[in-house]
């Protein structure tokens, strides 16, 4: 908690800082380097490629020494898009935000826009959004004033504005002005921050003093029925709700007490005792109890029921669920716009490289509740949830050593069959994977380890192996061996995927070299590998099938080629122009996109308007409640959009967006996708951290077809099935693109 008291004083000093001295929202002040106006970002770094000059200009003013110039690139063949950005923290008093200033505008073009802009942020969520695009502000006009009003909410922490031009021209801002509740952001009062009781409860701080050493069949039942009340009441309790309670923290007061009760009654009894100690719970008539409608799953809280808990013990909890929280809870928000799960204030505990017993069972029980009531895909994971928490009671109780920890992390993990979902940059697993790398690339062809490529030619080539060799032992250990005993540390929604990870790692170690055997052409050879550092190999193979020399291109005149893993939206238009009279385009997502194309591809694809995808999102006022939204469309009324066929290419590499616009790309009515077996983790992320700094997270929001058709582990299944053949791998083709230019040619 020390970390969030010390963020608390951050804010507040700079929320002081900032009333002291002005904004440089004129670019009157500088950088040392004399050329660029301090506090200001011209990297245009959203608009995905980098196509507009964005500078200093002290000829064209409209008041003091200087003005910001966003010009069209001559020396770009995108022409496309240039902002500036100026961040602020949102430490203000205030219900509405308006942005003035000053635009002079030179021959921007027709289907571009000039504009100011400003973005509300809540750290990395989008909360409102403006810059003029609807006001249409082209061609060319001398200095007039403009102004952006936007609501400023409370949870609000960041604020942006700046100027932005899209497409061609050229475009001057200056003076800019920021008003709250109608007074200058310099004299605006600084907004009262709340300081939670639970952010200031630093009982545990230093551990939990927890030990559970080989817990028996009652103490592992007995923690099981605290897990899930303690979870149950994080989310649905309203005095938990408020902040008032430490809630990890709480667990540790609870949990010696219920871990050594003495019977089922004694266990139950205590847990009462507790619950009524967190304050009364009110009756809320606008509570539904009995869900209908438009759902796809409902809270999951049978086990309130069917554990044989004590009457009152049920009905206290029952009396909650009927009364639950419907106000904003400490733990968790939904994100705005998108609706996927934030969790808020869950303190990673980062001191701990081995959290002790008492933090273990912290992790376990925040991880199984967090997936028990806000993970869309739960009814999906292959098993029933429940069990999973009884199982992992001792392992998490016995994993005594930080990499054994982790990796019992890992195996919980992996239970929920998230592709999204693992450990991400922990120095204490990447150690146990190895810090060197075999010089080539592995892919599993079937259950086969076949060398795919290299990550560093040159070595690669003297290494010995080649394209098509299939790896059979490693340092003496059969591959399949090796499967067997660490495939479960690596989370994916379906084997491919986690074949396609594990396949990255296979080859890593500590040690300078490896001893292979493999096998070519039916003749089984041995090798000591040696292995290579990071910095001598490039790996981003792993993450593209191929990086062509440009985003797009003619496979032959009658057939276009296109690269989602490269394209830009502002490439579109020449593109399509170019491409309007082939038989067929060949789109690629073996890869992960660079830009978003959805929706702006759509317009090319589609004669007309069309649905694509719908989804399903939680509810933090009904925990473990997921509704359905309507149909998303794509395309729109459009005579003069793409004839001609589209094969959609997709293998295990297509993931989450890449699978997304897939999904929106198949939607068009000449499209046929091509491919193999997807990752099958579509939806926007909701991250979090496990006691012990461990980063997680897990896909957030349900993604389907318009029908109710699952994608999540199912992937994208393709309408014509081709994966790569050893012999093929071997030959250097293309088993996949060969497929498409024959099905383009063939006019099937």
């Amino acid at each position: 908690m020390k970390a969030i008291f010390n963020s608390l004083l951050f804010v507040l000093l700079s929320a002081l800082s900032y009333a002291q001295s002005p904004f440089n929202l004129n670019f009157e002040t500088l950088n040392d380097d004399k050329i660029t106006p301090a506090g200001w970002d011209l990297s245009s770094k959203r608009s995905g490629a980098k196509t507009c000059i964005v500078q200093l200009d002290s000829t064209v003013i409209y008041e003091g020494k200087y003005s910001l110039s966003i010009s069209s690139d001559p020396n770009s063949e995108l022409k496309y898009f240039g902002e500036c950005d100026y961040a602020i923290p949102a430490q203000y008093a205030g219900k509405k935000i308006e942005l003035r200033g000053y635009l002079k505008t030179e021959n921007v073009g027709s289907k571009g826009f000039a504009g100011l802009w400003m973005r509300i942020d809540q750290y990395d969520d989008l909360l409102e959004f403006d810059n003029m695009e609807k006001r249409k502000i082209t061609g060319t006009h001398d200095w007039q004033r403009y102004a952006i009003t936007l609501p400023l909410d409370d949870e609000a922490t960041e604020i942006h504005v700046g100027g932005v031009l899209a497409g061609t021209g050229k475009i001057w801002v200056d003076d800019l002005q920021l008003f709250i509740g109608g007074k200058k952001i310099e004299d605006a009062p600084a907004k009262k921050i709340k300081v939670y009781p639970a952010a200031l409860d630093a009982a545990f701080n230093n551990g939990s003093g927890i030990t559970l050493e080989s817990p028996g069949t009652s103490q592992i039942e007995n923690l099981e029925v605290l897990g899930k009340v303690w979870g149950f009441l994080k989310y649905y309790h309203p005095q938990v709700a408020t902040g008032n309670y430490n809630w990890d923290f709480e667990l540790f007061r609870i949990l010696p007490s219920i871990a050594d009760a003495k019977s089922e009654a004694e266990r139950d009894q205590t847990l009462v005792n507790w619950i009524e100690k967190l304050g009364a719970v009110s009756p809320r008539h606008s509570c539904k109890t009995n869900f209908s409608g438009n759902y796809k799953m409902k809270p999951d809280l049978e086990w309130i029921t069917n554990s044989g808990l004590s009457e009152r013990l049920r009905n206290k909890l029952e009396f909650i669920f009927e009364n639950r929280n419907q106000k904003k809870n400490y733990y968790i928000r939904q994100n705005p716009h998108v609706g996927n799960p934030d969790f808020t204030h869950e303190d990673r505990y980062e001191n701990f490289l081995l959290p002790d017993a008492g933090y273990r069972m912290l992790s376990l029980f925040r991880y199984w509740n967090m997936v028990q009531y806000f993970f869309p895909y739960k009814y999906a994971i292959g098993e029933d949830w429940n069990p999973v928490l009884k199982e992992f009671i001792p392992k998490f109780a016995m994993a005594d050593d930080a990499l054994t920890y982790r990796l019992t992390c890992l195996e919980l993990i992996a239970r929920i069959h998230d592709t999204h979902a693992s450990i991400y940059g922990d120095s204490t697993l990447e150690d146990w994977k190895g810090y060197k790398y075999a010089p080539f690339q592995l892919t599993f062809t079937g259950e086969q380890a076949v060398v795919s490529g290299y990550y560093n030619r040159e070595l690669g080539e003297k290494s010995g192996l080649k394209p098509g060799d299939v790896i059979v032992e490693i340092n003496g250990k059969k591959v399949e061996d090796i499967v067997s005993d660490k495939l479960k540390y690596y989370p994916a929604s379906n084997r491919t995927a986690q074949l396609r990870n594990f396949a990255h790692d296979l080859l890593r170690g500590n040690d300078d070299s490896v001893d292979v055997a493999f096998v070519r052409e039916g003749k089984k050879m041995n090798k000591t590998i040696h292995r290579c550092t990071y910095d001598m190999v490039d790996r981003s193979s792993d993450w593209a099938y191929h990086k062509p020399d440009s985003s797009f291109r003619f496979i032959n005149p009658g057939i276009g080629y296109i690269n989602i893993g490269m394209v830009h939206t502002a490439e579109l238009d020449n593109i399509f122009s170019k491409f309007k009279n082939t038989r067929g385009i060949v789109i690629d997502i073996r890869n992960y996109p660079t830009d978003f194309l959805v929706f702006r591809m759509g317009k090319y694809l589609n004669t007309h308007s069309v649905a694509f995808v719908k989804f399903t999102r939680g509810d933090i006022n009904s925990p473990g409640l997921f509704s359905w939204t309507k149909p998303l469309k794509v395309g729109r009324n459009n005579a003069d959009a793409y004839r001609g066929k589209v094969v959609v290419l997709v293998n295990e590499i297509t993931q989450s967006s890449a699978e997304y616009h897939a999904m929106s790309f198949r939607a068009s009515e000449n499209s046929i996708v091509i491919g193999s077996t997807t990752a099958g983790a579509d939806g926007n992320i909701s991250q979090f951290y496990l006691p012990g700094n461990l980063y997680t997270l897990f896909t957030g929001i349900g993604i389907y077809y318009p029908d109710g058709k699952e994608t999540q582990r199912v992937g994208i299944v393709p309408d014509i099935e081709v994966t790569p053949t050893i012999s093929g791998i071997w030959e250097g083709k293309d088993e996949l693109l060969d497929r498409a230019i024959q099905v383009i040619e063939s006019g099937d």
